[in-house]
């Protein structure tokens, strides 16, 4: 059975710089229920202020995509990674044994939002890396999976991570025998089978079923397609 994940019982942790909607169990909202589905651990809806940002902190064994939709960030790291990531940009940071860094609205009068994923690799360990790129605008777009794929960016997991531009009236099918999927609306307004998903759902599917969006605007989503097992129990972030 397809399960919706509405907007408006997500997570929300509120700061003076910081506002993000959790759709799985984060920080301080856990949720037994929202542990993640298949190899997804998080998916956080981010804004942060001008000037603020998340201070130098520790990953390992996990592959962290962050998309810029407005704004930009400063991305600097423990190995030697600086950069700017811009509006409708893509950062793949795969942590591996561990890699410490931090994150900040590079603008002193703009606020920066941007959508954070977290994705379990395969195997543990490894060195860490990084990547980014421009995405395009238009299209459907194979953002992230693994290194034979031909995706923009490169995963440490058999996952793949499509970004759907829809117009209205569109049909986004959702049927991949033996493989979860996954869908977060990032903008517009889209109906599975009988439920209408706007901007901040999410719809998980089970391995044993598919569906159909049907787009009721023009709009953006989303769309993980994901091994049926894990390879490793999921921690909590």
């Amino acid at each position: 059975m397809i399960t919706i994940h509405q907007k408006a019982i997500r997570g929300h942790t509120r700061s003076g710089w910081l506002d993000s909607f959790h759709t799985f169990s984060f920080g301080s909202f856990n949720d037994p229920n929202r542990m993640g589905f298949g190899n997804l651990r998080v998916l956080n809806d981010d804004s942060v202020i001008p000037g603020a940002g998340f201070a130098p902190h520790r990953h390992q064994d996990m592959d962290i995509l962050t998309y810029v939709l407005k704004g930009q960030l400063r991305h600097e790291d423990d190995q030697g990674n600086i950069s700017l990531i811009a509006a409708r940009q893509a950062q793949l940071m795969s942590a591996g044994r561990g890699v410490t860094h931090s994150e900040f609205n590079a603008s002193e009068q703009e606020t920066a939002h941007f959508v954070q994923i977290w994705l379990l690799p395969d195997t543990p360990g490894g060195e860490p890396s990084y990547a980014q790129v421009s995405v395009p605008e238009q299209g459907d777009i194979l953002l992230a999976g693994p290194a034979t794929s031909g995706a923009l960016l490169h995963l440490r997991s058999s996952t793949t991570l499509r970004l759907v531009h829809a117009s209205e009236h569109d049909q986004t099918a959702l049927n991949t025998p033996g493989s979860h999927r996954f869908v977060h609306l990032l903008d517009g307004m889209a109906f599975a089978e009988t439920e209408r998903l706007s901007a901040g759902d999410g719809l998980e599917i089970p391995a044993d079923e598919g569906t159909v969006l049907d787009w009721a605007s023009d709009g953006a989503a989303l769309v993980f397609t994901m091994p049926s097992l894990l390879p490793y129990p999921p921690s909590t972030p």
